[in-house]
């Protein structure tokens, strides 16, 4: 059941909590379990009321790096800061942050009142003022109602908003959140991913989220922490993340951008402070892309998303633009997702596959079929240059 929010004046558990918000720095954080590098040397500042996600495969460290800011992982070296608080070397129930766990870690036997309360028992928190606490933050989250029953009479959904519920009564300053999503459906995670983001704006919290999924982390975060083996990748909002990949492990993991390597063998400055760059691609030629470019004889590669190209007849001959890329490809899977057609072509030069991607009713209307001979375009400022 989506929750309404209230129209109501804020009571005061809400000002106390959205006045919690701190940021997070880490600084040449490290995690060794023996010889394996979990975690190496990661740089990042999340400042306060920001809703981060750190994304990457499994094993590239993004929970191994939630857990160390949580006080639930032990720091190899280096420093981890809420606020401007060094916390480092204190225990979890210190740091004045929040878990958020992918099972929702619910206690069975106990109602949804004794769940939400628990947290606060364990802290000493007098009992009046944890009746006002509880109370509050059961509406605040749509779920007074709820209050005498046990976990297992709620939904999914209702078990979740339980769990957010438990960790915002504390009022911390940070509140993280290990995969809360992955436990649901698809059609709940959509639902959900947005009663998160809120929830979030409505607290004015730092929201710390591991997600391996792309679209939740687009869908919900304000910063977006790409992390490889240990090591972070970019740093990014959604947009910039999905419109500048930084390098080739980013454009293959966030979507399906098509890949280009090559040689640098020329760069000239643009209007806004990037290059020009083109690349020599064997057996295809040149291609041209945007970005700070590398020393002429580097090997780089170039990006271009599925939904910048333009096909067009193999015969058609009008390039007016020398930086205008173009391969000649042959169509080899149409394939039909709903309001978008993905199609897969294969070029004729070197056997790469290449994705184009168009709205279905253009497709249809464009009277392609499998097996033609086409010409993809693109410009250079739809290419993005990766540098490694």
């Amino acid at each position: 059941m989506p929750m309404t929010p209230s129209t109501a004046s804020p009571p005061a558990t809400f000002s106390a909590i959205a006045q919690a918000a701190a940021g997070v720095a880490l600084r040449s954080l490290t995690k060794r379990y023996g010889p394996v590098v979990a975690v190496q040397d990661l740089h990042l500042d999340i400042p306060a009321g920001a809703y981060c996600c750190l994304l990457g495969p499994s094993g590239c460290g993004k929970t191994t790096t939630l857990r160390m800011i949580a006080g639930h992982e032990t720091v190899t070296r280096g420093e981890v800061y809420i606020g401007d608080r060094p916390v480092t070397h204190l225990p979890a129930a210190k740091r004045n942050t929040a878990m958020m766990f992918q099972n929702y870690a619910l206690f069975p036997h106990k109602t949804i009142w004794q769940n939400v309360e628990f947290g606060l028992k364990m802290r000493g928190i007098a009992p009046q003022e944890r009746k006002t606490r509880v109370g509050e933050i059961l509406e605040l989250v749509g779920l007074s109602h709820t209050s005498d029953r046990k976990p297992h009479q709620l939904s999914g959904g209702q078990q979740q908003r339980i769990a957010l519920a438990r960790a915002l009564v504390t009022r911390p300053r940070v509140l993280m959140l290990d995969e809360p999503l992955s436990a649901l459906d698809e059609n709940l995670r959509v639902r959900m991913r947005s009663e998160l983001r809120k929830i979030q704006k409505q607290f004015g919290l730092t929201f710390i989220q591991v997600t391996h999924h792309v679209e939740e982390a687009f869908a919900l975060s304000d910063q977006v922490v790409v992390m490889d083996h240990g090591l972070i990748d970019q740093v990014a909002t959604p947009e910039d993340l999905f419109a500048t990949p930084a390098s080739r492990f980013v454009a293959k993991f966030i979507g399906d951008n098509n890949i280009f390597e090559g040689t640098v063998i020329s760069a000239a400055p643009d209007e806004n402070d990037l290059d020009i760059i083109e690349l020599a691609i064997p057996e295809l030629g040149s291609l041209f892309c945007r970005g700070q470019a590398l020393p002429v004889g580097s090997a780089a590669a170039c990006s271009v998303r599925p939904d910048l190209l333009t096909l067009l007849p193999n015969n058609e001959t009008d390039t007016p633009n020398p930086q205008a890329n173009h391969i000649t490809a042959r169509i080899i899977d149409i394939e039909l997702t709903g309001y978008v057609t993905r199609v897969g072509l294969i070029t004729e030069a070197t056997g790469q596959e290449i994705l184009y991607k168009a709205r279905t009713e253009d497709w249809h209307k464009a009277g392609w079929q499998e097996g033609q001979l086409v010409s993809l375009r693109w410009s250079a400022h739809d290419g993005v240059f990766l540098p490694h």
